[in-house]
């Protein structure tokens, strides 16, 4: 494509210019994401815990990189979406990507394990999402759009303290979806089965990779929820199980 092409097809995006924050944009589904919607126009925030990220996200001067910012805290997520907000100058949407995974058996696990994947996939969620509405509502109504689990839907063997996490993400996106609906602002939550990501190669090495969910598939359908086009959808918890 020329590059008088390209630059039309970016002017048509319909994420042109829209701000949109990708919590735990450091991992491989947020640098993916993040990489997704820059590609298409929008100006993107990745947020992570981590102090910096070890894969280089963007070169595009629409990218903002926010390391060290703690989701399970109130304060600390206000101040980075303030931050946000002051450089790209609004904020249009949030995407909660932030989380985590362990499998662990109720008989010879630890109650630790579903206090930290409470705090991981539904705390950094709520807190992420309280942060964010200020922003949304100051410039007539946003999107949110979180990340759950097809898990939450029925968990297997050892996902007890992960799939309840995410079923919790799903009621979030649910309530909050009520609450919001008559403000311009939707919510809703993409629920994937097994994304292909180098860890869940490691961890099944003799899985079928091939039925799995890429991160650029998964990004294509956030994208979609980003969207005007999607104004007429909110509470979804919209399955994408890849071949799984």
């Amino acid at each position: 494509m020329s590059s008088s092409r390209q630059d039309q097809a970016l002017e048509d995006s319909p994420l042109q210019a829209r701000v949109i924050v990708v919590t735990g944009g450091f991992g491989v589904l947020g640098t993916a994401l993040g990489q997704y919607l820059s590609g298409r126009g929008a100006r993107v925030a990745l947020l992570d815990r981590a102090e910096t990220s070890q894969t280089r996200v963007s070169d595009d001067a629409n990218v903002l990189a926010l390391g060290g910012v703690d989701l399970t805290s109130v304060e600390s997520a206000r101040s980075a979406f303030a931050q946000v907000a002051e450089h790209f100058g609004r904020i249009d949407g949030l995407v909660n990507v932030a989380g985590g995974f362990a499998w662990e058996t109720l008989e010879s696990g630890s109650l630790a394990t579903w206090d930290h994947l409470y705090q991981m996939n539904l705390r950094t969620a709520v807190i992420a999402s309280q942060a964010v509405l200020e922003h949304l509502l100051a410039h007539d109504g946003g999107r949110i759009v979180n990340i759950g689990a097809q898990a939450s839907l029925k968990a297997g063997m050892g996902m007890g303290a992960y799939a309840a996490s995410k079923a919790g993400v799903s009621r979030l996106t649910e309530a909050l979806a009520e609450e919001l609906k008559d403000r311009g602002i939707t919510v809703n939550a993409v629920l994937p089965s097994i994304i292909d990501t180098p860890t869940n190669r490691t961890d099944m090495p003799d899985a079928d990779f091939s039925r799995w969910v890429r991160p650029t598939q998964l990004a294509s359908v956030i994208a979609f929820l980003l969207c005007d086009d999607a104004d007429a959808v909110t509470g979804a918890c919209l399955p994408v199980s890849g071949r799984v």
